[in-house]
């Protein structure tokens, strides 16, 4: 009997051993090419771990630009894209391959892709001031990775029990970015070197573009202006106005840069840009790491059926975390833009701690290791 003990012994010790060098598949569903910044630092630490088979897909759209350039993201990577003639096809493809894990960015198709032995995973799109955050969920994410300690307890506090406190993903390339890629993407943009350079990176809807945009060129003559659209803006028929609109601006106006939907990564701007711009995106909360000055603007323009039913549009927004916010300058005029600007860049220091308490709040851990906290958390998940 006791040889008998001993060789089980051995063979639990061994087939502990064999699972951890079987490689683990792995999805990353992207659901729209914007959710990729915030997947890349997981699939770069991945790939140093070496312990992962990582695979990429994209739901199949009429428009494939989106899918093409992830392909070559995907290519430039060494990792595999699934694809198929027709979605239901895809769909079918990745159910079939049975993966360990499945990264996802909102619910989308999980249910439909996921098996029983599947570990599913959410790394949430967006962090900014919409109800979406709390409405996206689905009891078959077994984990959901949280960017900060205090929404981490509000969900806690609301029965969420599959939480994980891991920092914001996306936030990481802050400190891996190399200075020679920061000096390319400068060069592409073609900056006045003499001049500081603002970054306006609204949201598609409710945005303050069409407000806003009026106040840029005045705001060119002093100062460099990258615009950073949403992909929607770029992608969605009822958004294009906005990037046509910009495409001619940038055109008529030396100092205005409008980024184009290909290059869809904002890491490279937080860390050109000495001031931001926004409305209710998530990148006010984004470039917090940075402690630089934050204008947002709080001048929209609404559709017909929420300027008569005001009540739909305020239930599609995070009222408390909207009041919260106390590190930005605060414009409803736009004509302010330009001056608030100025004193802004001109009293850099004013909302310093502010800024610098927000990022703590709001952010967890300012260390660039959110990838690596998930990616441990995988190991021993059980």
């Amino acid at each position: 009997m006791d040889w008998l003990l001993a060789e089980l012994k051995t063979l639990s010790y061994l087939t502990k051993i064999i699972n951890l060098y079987v490689l683990k598949k792995i999805l990353f569903e992207t659901h729209h090419l914007y959710y990729w910044p915030n997947f890349r630092p997981i699939i770069d630490e991945m790939i140093i771990s070496e312990n992962f088979e990582i695979h990429v897909s994209m739901p199949r759209r009429n428009l494939t630009f989106q899918q093409n350039i992830l392909i070559k993201q995907c290519d430039n990577l060494s990792i595999k894209f699934i694809t198929a003639d027709s979605e239901q096809k895809r769909i079918e493809k990745i159910y079939n391959e049975a993966f360990d894990i499945i990264i996802v960015g909102n619910v989308g198709k999980l249910n439909k892709i996921v098996n029983d032995k599947t570990i599913a995973i959410m790394v949430y799109h967006g962090i900014g001031l919409k109800q979406s955050y709390y409405k996206d969920i689905n009891s078959r994410i077994n984990i959901r990775a949280v960017e900060s300690l205090a929404r981490f307890d509000e969900l806690k506090n609301n029965g969420h029990k599959n939480l994980l406190l891991t920092g914001y993903t996306k936030l990481d390339r802050l400190f891996t970015i190399t200075d020679k890629e920061i000096n390319s993407i400068k060069k592409s943009l073609r900056l006045d070197e003499s001049k500081k350079t603002v970054l306006y990176a609204p949201s598609f809807y409710p945005s303050s573009i069409e407000k806003i945009s009026n106040q840029l060129p005045l705001v060119s003559q002093y100062y460099n202006v990258i615009i950073k659209l949403h992909g929607f803006s770029w992608e969605q028929k009822r958004y294009k106005y906005q990037n046509m609109l910009f495409t001619k601006m940038a055109n008529e106006n030396q100092n205005i840069y409008l980024v184009p939907n290909e290059q869809f990564d904002i890491i490279p701007l937080y860390k050109i840009a000495d001031l931001l711009v926004s409305d209710i995106s998530s990148t006010l909360f984004e470039y917090l790491p940075l402690n630089r000055p934050i204008i947002q603007a709080e001048c929209y323009t609404l559709r017909l059926k929420h300027r008569i039913f005001t009540h739909r549009f305020w239930k599609r927004l995070d009222l408390k975390r909207w009041e919260d916010v106390d590190f930005v300058y605060k414009i409803s005029n736009p004509e302010d833009l330009f001056s608030r600007i100025y004193y802004a860049l001109d009293n850099v220091k004013e909302m310093q701690t502010f800024r610098k308490n927000a990022s703590q709040y709001y952010l967890y851990k300012d260390d660039g290791g959110a990838s690596r906290r998930l990616i441990m958390a995988l190991k021993d998940y059980k």
